[in-house]
């Protein structure tokens, strides 16, 4: 697997995954978090023109030719997210607890899959995480999956957050 930054030709892709993920989210137990249409494709529009955009690329092989790796034909995407090192303004008040450092960071946002592969937003994860030595992120109370993926991963949770439209969000970060 790779991480590259996403290009507007990726568009498509990506809100087809954005698309996957809010329907997984409903079925385990956390349909608000997303709803119908978060995130916007003007707001991944945004990200890619930003160059905070990326994907996560699984190079597809051609099954009939042994030597396999030399002969890629395509990358497909398996995941997509949003990394940026620019400080977050929602994460400059938390309640019920405390960041790890008041270091620079990187965040991460709009993490989302293809569910096909596992290990795909562990492996999105530790890429940011190597970008910066100090990552933050968050996710809705009823997102257990996501909990667990970034407990697994070595992020703790911090405390609340609220993000724009003020709805709150547990806050985790990783440090080194």
């Amino acid at each position: 697997m790779q991480i590259r930054k996403a290009t507007e030709n990726d568009l498509n892709v990506m809100m087809e995954i954005y698309a996957h993920a809010r329907k997984f989210m409903a079925e385990t137990g956390n349909p608000t978090q997303w709803a119908d249409s978060y995130p916007a494709k003007e707001l991944i529009r945004q990200d890619i023109a930003q160059g905070v955009s990326y994907v996560c690329v699984e190079d597809q092989l051609e099954e009939d030719v042994p030597e396999a790796k030399e002969n890629v034909t395509e990358q497909e995407i398996e995941a997509v997210f949003m990394y940026d090192m620019r400080e977050d303004p929602t994460y400059a008040v938390i309640e019920n607890g405390n960041w790890v450092n008041d270091r620079p960071y990187g965040v991460l946002h709009r993490i989302a899959s293809r569910g096909r592969k596992k290990g795909v937003a562990s492996f999105c994860m530790q890429w940011c995480f190597e970008q910066c030595g100090n990552l933050k992120c968050d996710t809705h109370e009823d997102n257990k999956v996501m909990q667990h993926v970034m407990e697994k991963n070595g992020f703790v949770r911090c405390g609340r957050i609220y993000v724009e439209d003020g709805s709150p969000r547990v806050a985790f970060q990783k440090t080194e």
